[in-house]
């Protein structure tokens, strides 16, 4: 696998895999418009850094993040991972989310923060990765 940072051309490359993952697996209704907006906004935002993860020229996945400022250091924000559906449970999305740590720590982050849903699936993955649950902070939501 090759891992390197998105670039803006590759972002109609990766609706595709989005709109399938979404569409088929989590029962979800993106469009091509969508995803294109919701991908380019995260990518193109003040301190993205976005990652791709290839095989052989083919988009395996890809990670949208950014850098976020805090008064006394600088998390990175993982917003979405999306593997591409038949490189699931596979290795590929561990790897990858060890490489993009790498990379992060690298460009001096100390912290990767994230909001995963509420299941068993994404805690699996993230809990064996040694994610931890944040026990003061709980994503909240408004409807208006």
């Amino acid at each position: 696998m090759d891992y390197r940072i998105m670039t803006e051309e590759d972002i109609e490359r990766v609706i595709p895999i989005y709109i399938d993952y979404y569409n088929n697996h989590e029962d979800c209704s993106w469009t091509n418009e969508t995803a294109f907006k919701r991908i380019h906004q995260y990518w193109s935002m003040e301190g993205a850094y976005c990652f791709i993860v290839e095989d052989n020229g083919k988009i395996a996945g890809f990670e949208l993040g950014y850098f976020e400022q805090y008064d006394d250091l600088v998390a990175y924000d993982i917003n979405e991972i999306v593997i591409e559906y038949t490189y699931q449970n596979k290795g590929v999305g561990t790897a990858f989310l060890l490489e993009i740590e790498k990379q992060v720590k690298e460009k001096g982050s100390p912290m990767i923060q994230l909001t995963e849903i509420n299941d068993e699936m994404h805690e699996h993955f993230y809990g064996k990765l040694q994610y931890q649950n944040v026990g003061s902070q709980k994503l909240k939501v408004k409807w208006l």
